[in-house]
C-alpha cells in the first residue's frame, strides 16, 4: 500500500497531467472537440480488461469518439439474464443507441484474473469475494483449459492459454445478447475476438471456428478481397 505522501504525489501527477492536456492537448485538437461536443458516433464497442497497461485508441491508433469503450476485470461478458447490469446494458447502448458495427473483445498477455483463476488462494481470491464471483464468468474457459493443462503449469503461456480461450467464451456470451443477435442476423454487426501481448505489442485475431490465432494482416487480406468483392 502506498504511504500518504505517495499517494498524494500520484494524485499531483494525475492534476499536472490535466492541466497539460488543458493547456497544450486540447488546443491543438479544438476542432475534434467541438465536433465531438454535439455528440457521439463511434464504429465499434471495444471490450477490454481494466488493466492498466492496456490502451484501447493507442493501440487501435484511434481518436476520442472513435471507439464505445467497456472495461473490466478480465475482458468478461456475461451471458444475457445472468448478471443484468452495467455491461449488459452498455452492450445493449453501443449496438441499438449508437449503431456499432462491430464489437471486439481484447484480452491480453500476463492478465492477472486470469491468474486468479489458474491459483485462486495464491492470487488472493479468498480476500476478494466481489472478484471470485465475478470471474464465474470465466469458469467454462477455466475448464476448457485446464482439460489439457494443470494449475502448477501456470507460467506465462498456460496464462495465454487461458486468456484466449477466455475471449472465445465471451465472444460466444455476446451471442446471447439479443441486439447482439439481431445485428448478427442482419449482418449489420461483426464480432471479433483479439489477443494483445503486452511485451511485443503483437495483436493476434482469434478464430472462433478453428480457435487458434490468426495474424491480423491475413484478416485485412481477407476483409479488403471480400470488400473488392462486393464492389466489383
Amino acid at each position: 500500500m502506498p504511504t500518504c505522501s505517495e499517494a498524494r504525489s500520484k494524485l499531483l501527477s494525475l492534476l499536472r497531467g490535466v492541466e497539460h492536456f488543458n493547456t497544450e492537448i486540447f488546443p491543438a485538437k479544438e476542432a475534434l472537440f467541438a465536433s465531438l461536443a454535439k455528440g457521439q458516433a463511434p464504429g465499434a464497442l471495444f471490450i477490454a480488461c481494466a488493466d492498466s497497461r492496456i490502451n484501447p485508441n493507442l493501440i487501435t491508433q484511434t481518436e476520442p469518439g472513435d471507439l464505445f469503450i467497456l472495461r473490466n476485470i478480465g475482458n468478461l461478458v456475461p451471458a444475457y439474464g445472468e448478471m443484468l447490469g452495467g455491461v449488459s446494458s452498455a452492450i445493449e447502448y453501443a449496438v441499438l443507441g449508437l449503431g456499432v458495427s462491430s464489437i471486439i473483445v481484447c484480452g491480453h498477455s500476463d492478465c492477472g484474473a486470469m491468474k486468479a483463476l489458474l491459483e485462486p488462494e495464491k492470487n488472493g481470491l479468498d480476500k476478494m469475494p466481489t472478484v471470485r464471483s465475478w470471474l464465474r464468468n470465466a469458469e467454462a474457459a477455466r475448464a476448457a483449459t485446464m482439460n489439457t493443462l494443470h494449475s502448477e503449469d501456470a507460467g506465462p503461456a498456460t496464462v495465454r492459454c487461458l486468456a484466449e480461450q477466455n475471449v472465445l467464451l465471451q465472444l460466444a456470451h455476446l451471442r446471447t445478447h439479443p441486439a447482439v443477435a439481431a445485428g448478427l442476423a442482419r449482418n449489420t454487426l461483426f464480432l471479433q475476438g483479439w489477443f494483445y501481448d503486452i511485451g511485443t505489442g503483437e495483436i493476434s485475431v482469434l478464430d472462433e471456428q478453428t480457435r487458434t490465432t490468426v495474424p491480423i494482416s491475413g484478416i485485412i487480406e481477407k476483409l479488403q478481397e471480400q470488400t473488392e468483392q462486393e464492389t466489383a
